[in-house]
């Protein structure tokens, strides 16, 4: 009987994951893995390292020491298979306002190498699903912020990733925007099996989250499910835990 690689193999492994800056250590010996199917919110002051570890993760940058491999790539040695197993949602916006939904969407596949005719029927799928379809052929610079935040996972999900990557994906939304994305990406993970790694400062993200990951100054503070976060602080609120653990409430971005 075979086996389903799939289910053997993490999503998402960093070992010892080290990024220096000259005397500063931005990622200082973070070790992680994400299963197939898992979100897990990675939070974090400003400064703590998460811009850097998300730098590392999409190959911009490579890790002083430290392994990362998605889907049993290496990231060092196999970038390019490693990086196909990814959909990366950036927190600055990446869209071309001056092109339509559709036409950005296209130009993301073609990097992929997608033909046009299953990039189209992917683009149709993808747009039904966020509720964007009505919206194809708009010029993305009419959208909302909640829905151009929706192209870009529309865009991420094209080539059919084992790992999406959200790096603070909520800034500049507002709440109910905010909400909805949050909610559509829980519901993602079961329904596609895809691990999801949310980066964010904002505590109320992270009650729904199968794990929590709180990082500062580098190095992992915490990995537990946010109920037991909250219990081994002795706090009343992951807020409340979150700020004992980080020492500082002033360094939240």
């Amino acid at each position: 009987m075979q086996v389903d690689e799939r289910a053997v193999t993490p999503a998402l492994l960093l070992d010892k994951v080290v990024k220096t800056y000259g005397p500063v250590r931005a990622v200082d010996g973070v070790s992680l893995v994400a299963q197939a199917g898992e979100f897990i919110a990675l939070l974090g002051p400003n400064g703590a390292g998460k811009s850097t570890l998300f730098q590392l993760l999409s190959g911009l940058f490579l890790p002083d020491s430290g392994r990362i491999e998605v889907m049993g790539h290496d990231m060092s040695r196999d970038p390019v298979p490693a990086l196909a197993g990814l959909g990366i949602v950036f927190q600055q916006p990446t869209l071309d306002l001056e092109l339509t939904v559709t036409a950005n969407l296209l130009f993301h596949a073609g990097l992929h190498g997608m033909p046009r005719a299953l990039a189209m029927a992917r683009i149709d799928d993808e747009l039904a699903r966020l509720g964007l379809k009505d919206r194809s052929h708009a010029k993305t610079a009419t959208l909302s912020g909640g829905n151009r935040r929706r192209v870009e996972l529309a865009r991420a999900l094209l080539h059919k990733p084992r790992v999406l990557l959200m790096d603070e994906p909520t800034v500049g939304l507002d709440p109910a925007s905010r909400t909805d994305l949050l909610k559509l990406l829980l519901t993602m993970r079961t329904e596609r099996r895809v691990a999801i790694l949310w980066a964010t400062h904002l505590c109320d993200e992270v009650p729904d989250a199968d794990r929590v990951i709180v990082l500062h100054r580098g190095k992992v503070l915490a990995d537990t499910t946010p109920t037991q976060l909250v219990a081994s602080a002795g706090a009343a609120t992951i807020e409340d835990a979150f700020l004992t653990m980080t020492g500082d409430g002033s360094r939240r971005d």
